[in-house]
């Protein structure tokens, strides 16, 4: 019996399918979850969530929310999640010098740190989920 995996966003629903397997990056590791997981939530880290469908896999960025687990069901309501496709890598190459470029010199509050450390994060999923996309296309 397949999982149920609804991933969505404050702006839209970005997946809702049957699906083998997820793989979702929980605040205190990775999380595997097959059908028949014991219930959970929890809250999601900057990572790659990754699904497995009849033998393709497929990923994602996600990023802030939570993932809660329950009776073969898997809801993950995240404030980001992009496909591969969606990404613009020059976009996420920019962003990731300029994190890096305020968090070399940083010198603002707590939170702006934060919001920086961030969004360097995001960017370097953004640019590892399309470096794998690009190696795919090429091996295909």
């Amino acid at each position: 019996m397949p999982l149920r995996l609804d991933i969505i966003t404050p702006e839209r629903g970005v997946v809702s399918e049957a699906v083998d397997s997820v793989q979702v990056p929980g605040l205190n590791g990775e999380l595997g979850i097959l059908p028949g997981h014991t219930p959970l939530i929890s809250q999601l880290r900057t990572g790659v969530l990754a699904y497995a469908q009849g033998g393709t896999t497929r990923r994602l960025l996600v990023s802030g929310g939570f993932v809660e687990v329950r009776d073969d069901r898997v809801a993950v309501l995240a404030d980001v999640a992009e496909r591969p496709e969606e990404i613009d890598a020059s976009r996420a190459r920019l962003a990731r010098e300029h994190a890096e470029k305020t968090l070399t010199a940083f010198t603002g509050t707590e939170e702006d740190f934060e919001r920086a450390r961030a969004e360097l994060e995001r960017s370097m999923v953004r640019l590892q989920l399309t470096s794998e996309d690009h190696s795919a296309i090429a091996r295909s």
